[in-house]
């Protein structure tokens, strides 16, 4: 694994569990990870995660993701 997705990994490890456990809006979490606008955090959590962050969310962890 290279670094950069080690680091995109981890960053949406984070974000899934903000979305879990936080109140915090998608694109709060997007910012407070360094992403610059929603859309472009959205594509990567759903590139990594398997679902959209909405999604995950609402349903926590959702089974089937693509979280391996």
């Amino acid at each position: 694994m290279s670094a950069i997705e080690y680091l995109t990994r981890w960053r949406m490890t984070v974000a899934g569990d903000r979305l879990v456990n936080s109140q915090g809006s998608v694109s709060a979490i997007a910012l407070a990870l360094g992403y610059e606008s929603e859309s472009a955090f959205s594509t990567a959590f759903k590139r990594v995660k398997g679902c959209s962050p909405r999604q995950y969310g609402r349903e926590g962890k959702v089974v089937g993701h693509a979280d391996h």
